[in-house]
């Protein structure tokens, strides 16, 4: 109707009028058909990997809560108002309506205008997974708006991850992959064939237009790393590194001629730069050449086709991969390693602020990343966790300052000291079994690092101290602790926690304020009774030596005390009265401890530790004498 008012109007009038009005309104047409479009239309570069594909339906929403009490910002945090209206130009954290239906799939899928409601300044920082690492993802999250950081995006690779973060408003979008939901194990095979979706993920979002900062899940965000990678405006890339030997000690780009290990794909920043795109092309090709090729090394192979010369005198930026390609390589003392930050500390021997730390050089599998976070503080957990049935059991340590400090650091001096405190941790164990508590582990001291290959105790040239505190995954297998054993046959489960718990600011307030003090002492004298009503002031004494019965009849009227912590576990318990649970507790402990690795001069050259090493008197800290005897002492 409108079109025919107009053309009845000017039909008086000259020819060249109507011709005008015709091509103007051709030429709206035109344009509204080319908007709708190009936003209707826009996808992934790489689709051959399923992104475009969905399934008809989702399982139901499984929910998982989330402590924010670390800070203030566990309410939603503001989004700067950025592109079109879509699913995610909302608050992160802001719970979508229970009332309503989750968007289709379609919302969810990887385009420019998804991007571009998540981008600032032009940059996005993305990580991904599936949902068994759920809670590495959520505390991931959680730092960057800690730090008040919006502009990111999650990749869910299953739907029940999908689900699960849009209903907790986290910013997601699917990967179209119907993968497993379970822990595929950081390191297996299956995990670095996952790996490859980084790298499609890149070659997908570079011609984007947006910069690009991609992370793994197991690293988390300390301070805003966006001013520091706006210093190195002129980077195609900017990388971590493996590096364990500082180069500078300052914040600037490592001396690229002097970093020898891996560069670490798990924190990398992109400029959607020609060079950075003929990389990342590059890069994918060779991946889907051969399925046998780990990312990482293939990155690192093809980056270092040509390394050098530096760009300039100043920036520390180096010319690689074809001679194009500008890259920079973060420094490990604040783009922390799991070497540089847990063992090492550096960052605080150089008095620098760390930027982020990924847990790399670990033990134990997920659950060693996850009690390395956890004994930083660095952790998102649940309610819960801090609140456990049944409470917590803790000691004080003790160690002889000879073995600690006195002599030189060797095989036989670094076992003398961990194993006297294996043995206080075996006690502990069993008590808390007997009590049904949740044992907080103490600190651990190691005079030797811990590697994969053979060493003289601590890397030369490296900042590491000895002695020096040690991650429990350095000792302890996290994996085989948490393992789900039949009771039958290993006996009731020990649940355990990080040495730090109690300082934690998680922690409720109802916790720290129920707590017994247990002094041991020497049966016989004055107070020194078997007795549950002589604590007096919070502190109840007990003789050194208790069997079970007096364990039991004791603490029998301590239930509701939420922390029991005993003064020293030197001689505090006899042992279990019934022989069947004994054993089975000794046969579920003895598979706590690993290994320390590993002798210079020596194949096998790792040694295993013994739970039960004082029960043996020729036990010495030796490698297994040939392959044949390779076994852990069970």
């Amino acid at each position: 109707m409108a079109c025919r008012n107009v053309c009845d109007n000017i039909a008086p009038s000259k020819p060249l009028f109507l011709t005008v009005y015709t091509v103007v309104i051709i030429g709206v047409v035109v344009s509204f058909s080319y908007v709708f479009s190009a936003i209707y239309s826009s996808k992934p570069t790489i689709d051959s990997f399923g992104w475009l594909s969905y399934p008809s339906s989702l399982p139901s929403v499984l929910h998982q809560t989330i402590n924010f009490s670390h800070s203030d910002e566990g309410h939603p945090v503001p989004t700067p108002a950025l592109g079109p209206q879509g699913a995610w130009v909302k608050p992160v954290w802001e719970l979508p309506q229970r009332n309503k239906k989750m968007p289709p799939l379609e919302a969810f899928r990887l385009t420019k205008e998804l991007v571009q409601q998540r981008a600032k300044d032009n940059i996005v920082i993305v990580t991904f997974g599936n949902y068994a690492y759920m809670d590495f993802i959520l505390t991931w999250v959680k730092h960057l708006t800690d730090l008040g950081l919006t502009n990111f995006l999650v990749g869910a690779m299953d739907s029940k991850l999908l689900q699960a973060l849009y209903w907790k408003g986290v910013p997601v979008f699917d990967m179209g992959h119907r993968v497993s939901t379970e822990n595929v194990g950081w390191g297996s095979p299956t995990f670095h064939k996952l790996g490859r979706e980084k790298v499609v993920l890149i070659n997908s979002l570079l011609p984007f237009g947006f910069e690009l900062l991609m992370c793994d899940t197991d690293m988390v965000w300390l301070k805003n790393p966006l001013p520091y990678i706006a210093r190195y405006p002129d980077a195609d890339v900017l990388t971590s590194t493996d590096e364990v030997i500082p180069t500078v000690i300052d914040d600037s780009l490592e001396t690229w001629q002097e970093v020898n290990a891996a560069y670490n794909i798990g924190i990398f920043h992109w400029r959607p730069t020609e060079s950075a795109k003929k990389l990342a092309r590059e890069w994918i090709e060779m991946l889907l050449a051969d399925d046998s090729i780990w990312d990482q090394k293939g990155f690192n192979d093809i980056v270092h086709r040509q390394l050098g010369p530096s760009v300039d005198d100043v920036s520390g930026l180096v010319y690689a991969f074809d001679g194009n390609l500008k890259l920079g390589i973060l420094p490990a003392s604040i783009f922390c390693s799991g070497h540089t930050y847990f063992v090492q500390a550096m960052h605080r021997q150089l008095r620098l602020e760390p930027y982020a730390v990924h847990t790399t050089f670990q033990y134990g599998g997920t659950e060693g990343k996850r009690h390395r976070l956890r004994e930083a503080m660095l952790f998102y957990d649940p309610p819960e966790y801090y609140n456990p049935p049944g409470g917590f059991l803790l000691f004080k340590p003790s160690i002889p300052r000879s073995l600690l400090l006195s002599g030189k650091h060797t095989i036989d001096s670094h076992f003398s000291l961990v194993n006297y405190q294996i043995k206080q941790i075996r006690t502990a164990l069993a008590i808390a079994s007997l009590l049904r508590r949740t044992l907080v582990m103490p600190p651990l001291w190691c005079r030797l690092d811990r590697l994969w290959f053979p060493h003289p105790g601590v890397l030369e040239g490296t900042m590491t101290k000895q002695p020096f505190l040690c991650p429990l995954d350095h000792v302890f297998e996290m994996n085989a602790m948490l393992r789900e054993l039949p009771e039958e046959e290993f006996g009731p489960g020990i649940n355990i926690r990080e040495y730090s718990i109690l300082d934690n600011p998680s922690l409720p307030e109802g916790v720290k304020k129920s707590w017994l003090e247990v002094h041991l002492c020497q049966e016989g004298t004055d107070g020194c009774n078997v007795s549950n009503d002589s604590a007096v002031g919070g502190v109840l004494r007990i003789p050194s030596n208790s069997n079970e019965e007096t364990f039991i009849k004791v603490f029998s009227s301590f239930k509701d005390v939420k922390v029991i912590q005993f003064s020293s576990m030197q001689n505090a318990f006899t042992g279990f009265a019934d022989k069947g649970r004994e054993e089975r507790f000794r046969r579920r402990v003895k598979r706590y401890v690993g290994i320390w690795c590993c002798v210079l001069d020596h194949i096998p050259g790792h040694i295993y530790y013994d739970i039960f090493w004082d029960e043996k008197p020729a036990w010495r800290p030796i490698p297994p004498p040939t392959s044949e005897d390779d076994h852990p002492p069970w």
